[in-house]
């Protein structure tokens, strides 16, 4: 199952207005980091950033100047986006701009099925905790050093390694690997690999070493051990 964990940054709060100044993406492979990113910063046409969003992101008119305009980038945002599972906090907000983005360009929106929000899932497995990136990331020690400001590639990387930790951390991605590959997927599509049953614990005698090593035990006594592991298999017998 591919998923793409992503965060934007815009001009400000007002996606009818406002508009994407940068996308970052981290792809998953059945909940694994697969190394692969997407990050982009956008030039947006018409509008200045507002201060209030500069303090957040730290993102500047003078920076983006020469940066491309959406339009120049839906393709390649496209095919990196598409067909995945997306993952965001918040994501009501960083959808409205996408969307909004796309539909200046006539693109289709991206339906919410295909949406998950990681902040009603911290809410609802931490109610009443603060449920913000930074306070996950304290909640699950993940190192935020290098989050001076927001960004979106940062906040996205941050984000994946919360994820994982919120279905269940890095337990959920495990697979067992048998010797000749076969397995199957869980609902959730992650890959399962069942390795070789165990051996009977039984061992596998025959009737004529059955009877020598009763015949042996025999010889030990009244006292010993043998005799109750054979009184415990007759009453096994028939019960």
């Amino acid at each position: 199952m591919r998923e793409i964990v992503f965060d934007t940054e815009t001009t400000g709060l007002d996606h009818t207005i406002d508009r994407v100044i940068e996308i970052g993406g981290v792809e998953l492979w059945n909940h694994i980091p697969t190394g692969k990113t997407y990050h982009v910063y956008i030039r947006p046409a018409g509008r200045k950033v507002d201060p209030a969003a500069f303090d957040v992101h730290g993102i500047s008119d003078d920076f983006l100047k020469d940066k491309p305009l959406f339009e120049e980038i839906a393709e390649d945002f496209l095919a990196f986006f598409s067909g995945a599972r997306l993952i965001a906090h918040n994501a009501a907000f960083d959808i409205r701009f996408i969307n909004a983005e796309l539909a200046r360009l006539g693109q289709p929106a991206i339906p919410d099925m295909m949406v998950i929000d990681t902040l009603p899932m911290a809410r609802r497995r931490f109610p009443m905790a603060p449920a913000t990136l930074d306070a996950l990331c304290s909640r699950f020690s993940i190192d935020t050093s290098r989050r001076e400001k927001h960004g979106a590639l940062l906040d996205s990387e941050l984000l994946a390694d919360v994820y994982i930790e919120l279905i269940g951390g890095r337990q959920a991605a495990l697979s067992l690997v048998s010797a000749d590959g076969s397995g199957g997927r869980d609902e959730g599509g992650a890959v399962i690999r069942v390795g070789p049953r165990p051996r009977p614990l039984k061992p596998r005698l025959t009737a004529e070493e059955i009877e020598r090593h009763r015949a042996f035990v025999a010889t030990l006594g009244e006292e010993a051990l043998w005799l109750r592991y054979y009184a415990a298999d007759t009453e096994a017998e028939t019960a």
